[in-house]
């Protein structure tokens, strides 16, 4: 009789690796499915594992500060596929030349709802919070609530402190007029051309990175983003 499934060891996180980061610097050059089959191994040793044990050592740590994010160390849950979809690209290339994390609001679907994201693409890191694209059923909602006096106070003072850390930025812009309807003067307008609001901050990869260390600095950086991730959260319910 075949022996039955257990579930996968996932060892404690003691820091990525020197060749987590050379595999994808190796990638970059050899980004194709001959050489990445050979090197598959080294992908899940380098890459994928210390992911694996990155999530969950970052889940135990979010349930301090934002228990309602899902951290999945599985591919397409908190660890983005390495495969690209080049059914709509220009570019043939197979793979990403990056690694992507990402925790949710685990009530709602992976792409349609405020998170943290770690994103390595040496010889960057970045980290980020908030809501990459804002939902088109939730857009409309989004803009009111900018320009509302209540929650548009609220929205400028959260921007305003983000963009006071050092090195962190507001992204999401996407139009380049304000939408019909809306007050070009009004002090949010920068914000109605937005298609997402999110927060992030790109640096070299950090000495921290090889360590265990890396999952307090990430902490350390994504709970200055909860008030943000907050206000996103709340488009569906507000009253406005």
């Amino acid at each position: 009789m075949p022996k039955p499934s257990t579930p996968e060891e996932i060892g404690p996180f003691t820091g990525f690796s020197k060749s987590t980061v050379s595999f994808f610097r190796e990638l970059v050059r050899h980004n194709n499915k001959v050489w990445f089959e050979a090197h598959r191994g080294d992908y899940d040793r380098h890459v994928l594992a210390p992911a694996k044990s990155f999530v969950v050592a970052m889940g135990e740590r979010l349930k301090a500060i934002a228990p309602g994010l899902a951290a999945i160390p599985r591919v397409d849950k908190s660890i983005f596929r390495i495969h690209k979809d080049t059914r709509f690209s220009l570019d043939p290339s197979p793979y990403k030349t990056n690694l992507g994390i990402y925790f949710w609001e685990k009530d709602m679907p992976r792409r349609e709802t405020t998170g943290f994201y770690v994103h390595l693409e040496p010889p960057e890191l970045m980290l980020g919070g908030g809501m990459y694209v804002i939902p088109p059923t939730l857009l409309e909602r989004f803009r009111r609530a900018a320009v509302a006096a209540k929650s548009g106070g609220e929205l400028a003072k959260i921007v305003a402190a983000v963009k006071a850390r050092p090195g962190w930025e507001i992204g999401g812009e996407h139009y380049k007029r304000v939408p019909a309807g809306y007050d070009a003067a009004h002090p949010n307008a920068a914000l109605l051309k937005h298609a997402g609001l999110w927060a992030g901050r790109t640096t070299s990869i950090p000495e921290s990175f090889y360590t265990a260390r890396f999952v307090d600095d990430c902490v350390e950086a994504f709970e200055p983003l909860l008030p943000l991730n907050r206000w996103l959260a709340a488009l569906g319910a507000r009253k406005i």
